[in-house]
């Protein structure tokens, strides 16, 4: 079944938006186009052929097609019999110059980087459906400053990150203040006098994890309080500022392994 389904994530509470696309062709065809972002699309499945560049891509299940912004071209199946399924994502070009002050031109659209294809597919997967604005700040500029340093002309300025501890504490102090509606990476760090990817790159090497999932696990050290004292899940929640049941259930597992209602009634029964 054809489909195609759009998506659109914002990148911090009020950041700019970052549309995400899903598809799935059998023998769709596009017109010749150009987009105003960077197209960065992962194939999932089958083979898609795109006219660029005067050339032809033919893509297969893994690869990453990078398309410039302002470049003309046309995608459909690369063969009659199978069709072809893909995720791809939009990005403004001032997203892929957050680690460098160079634009970044690919020479070669086709990139094989299994590692990152999967980091892009898993990141698209999550936030189409829950398309948290801390969590995608984190995460998409993250990954996109990666895309540019790995494959394209640009290079990241430094690796070093003066005074990261303090950086990343002052972060982390700053989500916990504000866990029902946290500001956004951008704004702090402009606070800071940093980039985005500078204040990504300190609290990821002094915590070990990326914002988002460092507030995701504050969250739930606060729910569990809340689950004890008898609230329930569904109340819990908005009170630790997971966007709705479904997305502290989430979390929960991932950080205690069960849900907060199981978890709520086995204290409950322990303590009778």
């Amino acid at each position: 079944m054809e489909q195609a389904l759009w998506t659109r994530a914002r990148l911090g509470r009020c950041g700019p938006p970052l549309d995400l696309l899903t598809a799935r062709f059998d023998r769709h065809v596009y017109a010749p186009h150009a987009h105003d972002e960077y197209t960065i699309g992962v194939c999932v499945g089958g083979s898609e052929v795109i006219d660029y560049r005067g050339g032809h891509i033919r893509t297969g299940p893994g690869s990453i097609v990078v398309l410039a912004p302002g470049e003309m071209h046309t995608g459909g199946p690369g063969t009659a019999t199978e069709g072809y399924a893909y995720r791809a994502l939009y990005a403004a070009p001032a997203l892929l110059t957050d680690a460098s002050p160079v634009a970044p031109h690919f020479r070669d659209p086709l990139l094989d980087d299994p590692e990152l294809a999967a980091a892009l597919v898993s990141a698209h997967c999550e936030l189409s459906v829950c398309p948290d604005p801390l969590e995608a700040e984190s995460r998409f500029p993250w990954l996109l400053a990666a895309l540019a340093c790995r494959h394209s002309t640009a290079r990241v300025a430094t690796c070093v990150i003066p005074g990261a501890e303090a950086v990343a504490r002052a972060v982390r102090d700053r989500l916990a203040d504000e866990l029902l509606s946290p500001p956004a990476l951008a704004d702090l760090a402009a606070d800071l006098g940093l980039s985005r990817y500078q204040l990504l790159r300190a609290f990821r090497t002094t915590m070990g994890i990326p914002p988002y999932a460092w507030l995701a696990q504050y969250r739930v050290g606060r729910a569990r309080g809340l689950l004890e004292s008898g609230l329930r899940p569904s109340e819990v929640a908005a009170l630790v500022g997971f966007a709705d049941q479904a997305h502290l259930t989430r979390w929960f597992r991932r950080v205690l392994g069960v849900t907060p209602a199981a978890y709520r009634n086995s204290v409950q029964d322990g303590s009778r």
